[in-house]
């Protein structure tokens, strides 16, 4: 199994948050690979999608940080994704443990990326306030 991360910040709201991507190789420090761009899309897509259901609620996050990881076996046809990780931590006052949660799990369903990458056979997602 090889496994390829990328992580995204997003601080504020949806609509008005700013954000960061970093991989190994969108940090400039190494060659990066289409699955590390495959989990930053999906990282930062899915931080923006929780924002901005966060701010629908009428809170305002002070920072969401997403680390995805891509899951990928070699198979008879080649290297294969066959999951991905989400996993979410932020900073959000006024919401409970269990709001965060669901918020995520909206946003992990909903995310264009997530639509986009459906027939990966497994993606997951925890999430939790710090």
């Amino acid at each position: 199994m090889m496994k390829r991360t990328s992580t995204a910040v997003w601080r504020g709201t949806g609509p008005k948050g700013t954000g960061a991507i970093s991989s190994s190789g969108l940090d400039g420090k190494a060659a990066t690979n289409p699955e590390e761009l495959i989990a930053a899309a999906h990282a930062s897509c899915f931080t923006m999608a929780t924002s901005f259901q966060i701010t629908k609620a009428g809170k305002e996050p002070t920072k969401l940080e997403t680390t995805a990881t891509v899951s990928m076996e070699k198979q008879d046809i080649g290297w294969t994704i066959v999951g991905i990780h989400l996993e979410l931590t932020g900073q959000v006052p006024g919401i409970t443990a269990a709001e965060f949660q669901t918020f995520a799990e909206n946003a992990k369903t909903g995310c264009p990326i997530s639509r986009a990458l459906a027939s990966v056979p497994s993606i997951t997602m925890t999430a939790k306030l710090t």
